[in-house]
């Protein structure tokens, strides 16, 4: 069985990313399905970090100067925390990892692209941030470049939203 891919069209061109839905089924399949019922289309990247991540996801992103914008989270509520000790993918470059509140259990929409070695996230890693990898970009990643080269203002919202089109699920 090969992993789905997903095709994430923006304002600012197109990636994909293999979506590890052998290794991560909770985390991966609820990814597959908001994306599958159109959830992420017409959002907006509502925190970008030079250096460091690019964050997506929120409902209220779709009006990108929302002051709740990285705020909520899906229809359907949070997902179980998923940290099997046989898929353990650290937070490297150009891969996708679930947000949450610091709170076991709260993950939901929500997830960053990593633009650095944050490995400190990595939910096996010592310390209280566990942030599980999901999904790992194939193509584009000059896409993520200029995302995350976007000049951002207050609580680092790009001054020039970087709005998603759409994301499909290739099986």
């Amino acid at each position: 069985m090969s992993n789905p891919t997903a095709v994430f069209e923006t304002t600012l061109g197109t990636f994909e990313a293999e979506v590890l839905l052998d290794s991560m089924p909770v985390t991966a399949g609820n990814f597959i399905s908001l994306a599958k019922s159109g959830f992420y289309d017409g959002l907006h990247f509502h925190r970008v970090i030079k250096g460091f991540m690019c964050q997506f996801g929120c409902p209220h992103s779709k009006d990108p100067s929302s002051p709740q914008a990285g705020t909520g989270g899906p229809p359907h509520g949070t997902i179980a925390d998923e940290h099997p000790a046989d898929a353990q993918f650290s937070n490297e470059v150009g891969t996708l990892s679930m947000a949450n509140t610091g709170r076991p259990n709260s993950g939901g929409s929500q997830f960053f692209i990593n633009t650095a070695h944050n490995h400190y996230l990595d939910f096996f890693s010592p310390g209280p941030s566990k942030h599980p990898v999901f999904a790992r970009i194939t193509k584009g990643m000059d896409i993520i470049e200029a995302i995350e080269s976007t000049p951002t203002g207050a609580g680092d919202r790009p001054k020039t939203p970087v709005k998603m089109i759409s994301v499909t699920i290739k099986d």
